[in-house]
C-alpha cells in the first residue's frame, strides 16, 4: 500500500471517529504522522523549562498598552505609538535647539516606554504560544487573546496601525520613517497568533479583528512616505522592513505581498548588502559592527524562514555571481562561536552583551542540517535582560518559527 493511500485511509478514520482534543493536526498531518524537525526537537528539550516558566509569568499578566503611557513629546494622540531617535542627545552648544546625533550612543532620557509595553507583549505572546504548542493546554490561548483584543482591538485602549510618530528627533522632527523598525516587536505576535488561531478556544471574531488591523499596518508600510522610506533603507533596516512586513503578509495570507517580499530579498536585499566574503559592509561601517552584523543575518535568516517554500527556497537561492545567505552564516559564524577571533575593534555599547541565542543558528541549522550552529545556540544566553539586546533580537521564541 502506497504511503498516500495509507494517509487517505488514517484521515478517514479520523473523519469517522472524530479528532483528537488536542494537537490532532500539525501543517495538514495528523501529529504522530507528521514529519519530525530534529531541530525543532532539540528546541523542545533545551527550552522547556524556560518556555513554562515563561508562560506561568505571562499567565499573571495583564494586558497593558501604548494608552498606559504619554509623552508631551510626541506629537500625535493617546492611541499614536511614539519613541526617540536613539542615538540623538540635546546640542550643550544650544539646549534649546535640535538635537544632535551621536551615532551608537544611546540617550537614556530618551521616552521608550511604548518600545517596553510592545516588547512586553511580544514577550507574553511568544511565551503563551510556545507554551501551548508545547502542551496544547488552551488556557494558555485564552489568556492570549486578552492581550490581543486590548492591544488591536478594543477602541479604548487599541493602538493605531501606523508609526507615524516613531523615533522622532526632538526639536527637529516628529517622526521617522527609520522608526518603523520599532515594530519589528509585533512580528513574534503575528506569529504566535498563527500557531494559536487553529486552538479550539480561539475567538474566531477576534481573529478576523487582530488580522484586519496587520492588513491595515502592512497597507500603511507600503503606502505612507514613512514606509516607502524604509523599505528603501540600504541596511538592516531595509531588511527589517521586508522581515516584518512578511511576517504580517503571511498572517493576513496576502500573496501578493509575500511575493513582493521574496523579489526583494533576490534583487535588493542579497545583492546589495551581502559582500562576496559573505560579510554585511553597511553593519562592518557602523560604530557597532559585531551587534549590527549579527543582527541583520538574524533578520536576513528570518526573512528566509518565513519566505521559504516548496516552491521557492530562500536558503539555497544564489545570486548569479554564487552569493548565497549560506556564505552570510559561514562568515559570521565563527566570531559567534568565539568572539575573541572579531577582527574589528569592539562596539562601543553593549559589546559585552553579545552574542546570545542568535536565531540565524537555529534557522541555518534546520535549512542545512549543521548541528555545530546548533551546538552553540544551545549554550548561548536564550533569556537577556538587557534592553538594547532584547529589543534587537527579532525572535525569542524559536520554536513558534519551526515546522
Amino acid at each position: 500500500m502506497s504511503l498516500r493511500s495509507s494517509t487517505s485511509i488514517v484521515f478517514l478514520v479520523l473523519l469517522l471517529v472524530g479528532y483528537p482534543q488536542k494537537g490532532w493536526l500539525t501543517n495538514g498531518w495528523p501529529a504522530k504522522l507528521a514529519p519530525v524537525n530534529p531541530v525543532k526537537e532539540e528546541i523542545r528539550k533545551t527550552l522547556r523549562k524556560q518556555i513554562l516558566e515563561q508562560a506561568s509569568w505571562a499567565m499573571q499578566q495583564q494586558p497593558v498598552t501604548i494608552t498606559a503611557y504619554s509623552s508631551p513629546r510626541s506629537a500625535g494622540g493617546l492611541h499614536d505609538f511614539f519613541s526617540e531617535a536613539d542615538y540623538w542627545w540635546p546640542d550643550p552648544a544650544n539646549p534649546a535647539g535640535p538635537y544632535i546625533q551621536r551615532d551608537g550612543m544611546t540617550n537614556p532620557d530618551n521616552f521608550v516606554a511604548h518600545r517596553l509595553a510592545m516588547i512586553r507583549l511580544s514577550q507574553v505572546i511568544g511565551a503563551l504560544a510556545s507554551a501551548y504548542q508545547l502542551t496544547g493546554q488552551t488556557a494558555y490561548v485564552r489568556h492570549a487573546f486578552r492581550h490581543l483584543n486590548a492591544w488591536f482591538i478594543d477602541p479604548e485602549t487599541c493602538m493605531n496601525p501606523s508609526l507615524t510618530y516613531a523615533q522622532a528627533i526632538g526639536n527637529k522632527v516628529t517622526g521617522r520613517g527609520i522608526g518603523i523598525i520599532d515594530t519589528i516587536q509585533l512580528m513574534e505576535v503575528a506569529q504566535g497568533l498563527r500557531v494559536m488561531g487553529h486552538a479550539k478556544e480561539a475567538d474566531q471574531q477576534q481573529i478576523a479583528g487582530v488580522k484586519q488591523w496587520f492588513a491595515e499596518y502592512i497597507h500603511w508600510l507600503m503606502t505612507h512616505p514613512y514606509g516607502k522610506d524604509e523599505m528603501a533603507a540600504k541596511n538592516n533596516h531595509g531588511t527589517c522592513w521586508v522581515m516584518q512586513v512578511a511576517a504580517f503578509a503571511r498572517l493576513t495570507g496576502n500573496k501578493s505581498v509575500l511575493d513582493f517580499c521574496r523579489n526583494r530579498y533576490k534583487t535588493v536585499l542579497l545583492p546589495n548588502q551581502l559582500a562576496a566574503n559573505g560579510s554585511f559592509p553597511l553593519e562592518l561601517s557602523r560604530t557597532k559592527p559585531y551587534g549590527y552584523s549579527v543582527f541583520n543575518l538574524d533578520a536576513m535568516t528570518t526573512l528566509c524562514q518565513i519566505l521559504s517554500d516548496p516552491t521557492d527556497n530562500l536558503w539555497t537561492f544564489a545570486l548569479p555571481d554564487g552569493r548565497t545567505i549560506r556564505q552570510a552564516i559561514d562568515y559570521l559564524y565563527p566570531f559567534v562561536a568565539d568572539k575573541t577571533q572579531w577582527p574589528l575593534k569592539p562596539d562601543v555599547m553593549y559589546w559585552q552583551f553579545w552574542p546570545v541565542a542568535q536565531p540565524f543558528l537555529v534557522f541555518g541549522a534546520s535549512a542545512f542540517g549543521q548541528n555545530t550552529w546548533l551546538a552553540t545556540w544551545k549554550k548561548l544566553d536564550h533569556a537577556p535582560a538587557v534592553e538594547e539586546v532584547v529589543r534587537n533580537l527579532p525572535v525569542r521564541h524559536p520554536l513558534i518559527w519551526l515546522n
